[in-house]
């Protein structure tokens, strides 16, 4: 029936335009998007991270979690309590600054755990949201290696 070769055309379309921008390693010779790409946070998750529905073309978005390339922040579950106060803090400025807005995301690639990209994000303000937490104290430089304790600062 040429009505659902049709909708099966248009679904394929958005897979593909999808996985261009969620997976650029797949595309031939491109492991990286430079975008920017415009996104509404829906949730931060910790100091590092946050689901964002990002637009992809017109009229078609993509749900996804989106890691900020370049730092670390303590973790929520860590095993001392200034490392879990610093989470916290981490958690809430981004989140202050974020929750519910717009941001920016830029040089995106797939990150190294699976169902989420590593990318840049500039705030509604035009500002690098991992420089900010850096500049605040709340994060520290991450090259995607072993990460230092935050119970041992």
């Amino acid at each position: 029936c040429p009505r659902h070769l049709f909708w099966y055309a248009a679904a394929m379309l958005r897979l593909a335009l999808i996985a261009a921008i969620l997976a650029p390693s797949a595309l031939a010779g491109a492991p990286r998007l430079t975008g920017p790409y415009e996104a509404e946070v829906v949730r931060v998750i910790d100091g590092d991270s946050f689901e964002a529905r990002v637009t992809i073309w017109l009229d078609q978005e993509a749900l996804t979690v989106a890691r900020l390339a370049g730092i670390d922040t303590a973790e929520r579950s860590a095993p001392c309590l200034g490392a879990r106060l610093a989470a916290n803090a981490a958690r809430a400025f981004l989140a202050a600054r974020i929750e519910g807005r717009r941001v920016r995301l830029s040089d995106i690639a797939r990150d190294k755990y699976g169902g989420r990209i590593l990318a840049r994000a500039a705030g509604e303000d035009g500002r690098d949201l991992g420089a900010l937490l850096a500049a605040y104290g709340l994060a520290r430089p991450y090259d995607g290696g072993r990460r230092a304790s935050w119970c041992a600062r």
